[in-house]
């Protein structure tokens, strides 16, 4: 009898386990998938460029103000 109740105890051990695992493969694929979609937002959104190339869009931002200053002025 207590053979028996060893084996159910192992057997729902195991169950909880296999759960467990299951679980955290499926949080984990979730993670992936959130992972994939915020780098695909921060690309979308411009927020990876590096610092090079972000001096290059403000200088470039200048220039156009500059030039728009200067025809505001000329009128």
């Amino acid at each position: 009898m207590h053979l028996g109740l060893d084996v159910d105890i192992h057997k729902m051990e195991a169950e909880k386990l296999r759960k467990g695992k299951n679980k955290a493969k499926e949080d984990l694929n979730s993670l992936k998938i959130d992972y994939k979609k915020l780098r695909l937002l921060i690309r979308t959104a411009g927020l990876g460029k590096t610092s090079e190339q972000w001096r290059q869009e403000i200088k470039e931002e200048k220039t156009k103000a500059d030039q728009w200053e200067e025809k505001f002025q000329d009128t």
